[in-house]
């Protein structure tokens, strides 16, 4: 299987839960980079560009006991989210006792065969790292995108995957 193949595979293992939901732009109608073909219309809640209410809605999601995957097309976008992320979603348990199991699903946009520009590949990797204290994992191969689904799933708890557009041809 290639790099995104693998991708495609973990998101319909995901829909297999009655209480995961998929929620972004591009999950709707259309299948955000051919990753979502195998999950169900019905699971999917396409969003506005408006990526601070979607986190928002995503862990109001989670605190109802839903699983959201809460996807952002590019890296660069999930700053506008970032309050969400860590001044609610990183300080949930600190501050009501228990994590909202939220899945945060996000791409570094490549810039081969076609440079996507400098708003649709920036990496903010380690600004995240240093900014939340839930796990916060680049997937780089096939064994990273295994074990961090694996891992979103396991842990209930908020967790951050963040993929390479790059390697979605990749089969190693």
């Amino acid at each position: 299987m290639t790099y995104r193949e693998t991708i495609e595979s973990w998101m319909q293992t995901l829909s297999t839960n009655p209480y995961t939901i998929f929620i972004g732009q591009q999950v709707g109608s259309e299948d955000f980079y051919k990753t979502l073909g195998r999950v169900p219309l019905e699971r999917r809640i396409e969003m506005p560009v408006a990526e601070e209410l979607q986190m928002g809605m995503c862990l109001g999601l989670a605190l109802t006991g839903k699983i959201p995957v809460c996807i952002f097309q590019r890296m660069d976008f999930l700053l506008r989210a970032a309050d969400q992320i860590v001044n609610h979603l990183d300080k949930w348990k600190e501050l009501h006792g228990r994590d909202p199991h939220v899945i945060i699903r996000t791409t570094i946009g490549s810039n081969t065969p076609l440079n996507v520009g400098i708003q649709h590949s920036s990496e903010y990797v380690t600004a995240f790292k240093n900014l939340v204290k839930f796990k916060v994992l680049e997937l780089k191969n096939i064994e990273d995108i295994d074990n961090g689904y694996k891992e979103a799933i396991d842990t209930h708890k908020p967790i951050m995957l963040i993929e390479r557009q790059e390697l979605y041809g990749k089969t190693e």
